[in-house]
């Protein structure tokens, strides 16, 4: 798991610009959403491309936070990247990266593409497919038009990875006027160093960083008891 650390002046900074250091006090179930970005195989499984090691490690977070959306009336979403077709729209990025194999892991049929088994993924979740890092940019998937139709304000942001395709979604999602809230131990990147930038970036701006108990802390208590 990641070593947390976001700078003590930031926290300080946001307090006095907030008056407290997170702007939620609650979550309204049947008004939140858990998206789960991209914990497909080819980031989870040993030896895949793009391999994030710290992603397996938070499965059980995920899942308790999943537990406990459910149980609040809220929803889970699982997101999942598919770059089949999309060479040539990301030919900036893919010109050069030695990872070409992940256009092949990442296309439906394969194995990378494929939630990660231990995943606790229920028949109620809901599943969408992204073009791009972020799932709420213009055109990369129909994520937005979902969570509007089912009446969620609130987002609560994990998978991996956190400075990647997390943060992208995270920022795209407040800019479209959702309430983020940013679990800083249910997400994962290569580093801590990358890991916390991220945390950083968050709560300076963009939304809420609380730990998976602490998010816990925010669904009714009735709530809790019966995801428990």
């Amino acid at each position: 798991m990641h070593r947390i650390s976001i700078p003590d002046s930031v926290v300080e900074q946001v307090k006095a610009q907030r008056g407290r250091l997170n702007r939620y006090d609650h979550l309204v179930g049947p008004k939140t959403a858990l998206v789960v970005i991209d914990l497909q195989n080819v980031f989870m499984l040993p030896g895949m491309p793009v391999e994030v090691p710290t992603a397996r490690e938070i499965v059980p977070n995920v899942n308790v936070l999943a537990a406990a959306a459910r149980a609040a009336g809220g929803k889970v979403v699982w997101v999942k990247m598919n770059l089949e077709g999309q060479s040539e729209a990301w030919r900036v990025f893919f010109d050069g990266d030695p990872r070409q194999e992940t256009l092949t892991e990442l296309t439906p049929g394969s194995r990378g593409f494929e939630l990660y088994a231990d995943l606790d993924v229920r028949p109620e979740d809901k599943i969408i497919v992204k073009k791009r890092f972020s799932a709420f940019i213009q055109g990369s998937s129909d994520i937005d038009r979902y969570l509007r139709d089912s009446g969620i304000d609130t987002v609560i942001i994990v998978g991996t990875l956190t400075n990647v395709c997390c943060e992208s979604s995270a920022r795209d999602a407040m800019m479209l006027n959702y309430r983020l809230v940013f679990v800083s131990d249910a997400n994962a990147a290569l580093s801590d160093a990358e890991h916390n930038a991220t945390l950083t970036s968050i709560l300076r701006v963009f939304g809420d960083v609380a730990t998976t108990n602490e998010v816990l802390e925010l669904f009714p208590a009735k709530d809790r008891e019966r995801a428990a």
